[in-house]
């Protein structure tokens, strides 16, 4: 089954190859075209050309005509020089803190990732749901892979989960295994992401709107106490909906993690601390930032210290440490 897995993979390239050669030219076409046709049909010029940039950037992100990153470009270089906007107001949009938290909550994900710790927690959640074996084994891996998804992109967690679960599979006995299993940790990876802000990108693009329209900040703490119990109520749906008529109870060999190791601790240890300064940040009692604002007048110097302070620069005073600490 793996092997004519690889198979399709590799004949998938093949065919995306073609596709990304007919769109680094087909993109800007249609991009053109539909521009063409928006002005056409009435917009303004400078929303026609909007329109043209968003579809020329959708479809190269879609066929991954050239690395997602470079393609995340294409309006920072086109949207000043066709003047819809000025390259202030795109490089604001580009450095806005939400963006900066974004890119702080990847480089942690890549820190747990490259350390293993993912799988050390994941293992230890399936185990703590009694998963030895059929539902209660699918009811660990789709908490486990909630959970991660919570502080890491979804994709991500569905791909490092994906290998331990690929492992279970080979030992299991019940066939049947599969479908439940494979299906629930991609489900509950998508749900979980709902839990925090950082758990998925349009979480970002909610807050960043509530905040522009109504002049309000969304903390974090406040996202998870709405977020966790939808997630969370949503896994154990999903769960039922997949494990229906499945009635496997063989028990299935767990991989074991091994020891503690150094760069399991440490990375743990920021990221524990990390996720407890955003959730403590705006609160109780006004939280960390506010703490030197209760300092007496002669001090006053010092009260605007953290006043300012964001999520994004928790996140990357969390990364800067992870870089200044020895790995091993």
């Amino acid at each position: 089954m793996i092997k004519a897995l690889i198979i399709k993979i590799k004949d998938l390239k093949k065919e995306t190859g073609l596709l990304r050669s007919l769109t680094m030219v087909c993109a800007p076409l249609v991009a053109f075209i539909s521009g063409w046709i928006a002005h056409s049909s009435g917009l303004n010029h400078q929303s026609a050309i909007t329109i043209s940039i968003a579809i020329w950037t959708a479809l190269w992100w879609i066929f991954e005509t050239v690395p997602i990153p470079i393609t995340s470009l294409v309006p920072l270089a086109l949207l000043p020089l066709l003047g819809v906007l000025s390259a202030e107001q795109v490089a604001k949009a580009y450095g806005h803190k939400l963006v900066l938290l974004l890119l702080g909550g990847f480089l942690l994900s890549k820190a747990m990732e490259r350390s293993g710790a993912h799988r050390r927690i994941a293992l230890k959640m399936v185990r703590a749901c009694g998963g030895g074996g059929g539902r209660p084994l699918v009811l660990g891996f789709m908490l486990a892979s909630a959970g991660l998804s919570m502080w890491i992109s979804n994709t991500a967690t569905t791909l490092m989960m994906l290998p331990m679960v690929i492992a279970v599979l080979q030992d299991a006995e019940d066939k049947e295994l599969k479908v439940p299993l494979l299906l629930g940790i991609a489900f509950a990876a998508n749900v979980g992401g709902i839990g925090t802000p950082i758990g998925t990108p349009p979480n970002m693009v909610m807050i960043g709107y509530f905040e522009q329209e109504f002049g309000k900040e969304i903390a974090f703490i406040d996202w998870m106490q709405v977020g966790i119990p939808i997630s969370l109520t949503m896994v154990l749906l999903i769960f039922v909906w997949v494990t229906r008529g499945f009635k496997g109870r063989s028990a299935v060999p767990l991989p074991d993690p091994g020891s503690w190791r150094k760069e399991e601790t440490r990375t743990l240890l920021v990221f524990g601390l990390t996720a407890l300064a955003w959730i403590t940040r705006s609160s109780p009692y006004g939280g960390w930032k506010n703490w030197f604002g209760i300092l007496p007048e002669s001090l006053e110097h010092l009260q605007g210290l953290f006043v300012n302070a964001n999520d994004a620069s928790v996140a990357f005073i969390a990364v800067i440490l992870l870089f200044c600490l020895p790995n091993g």
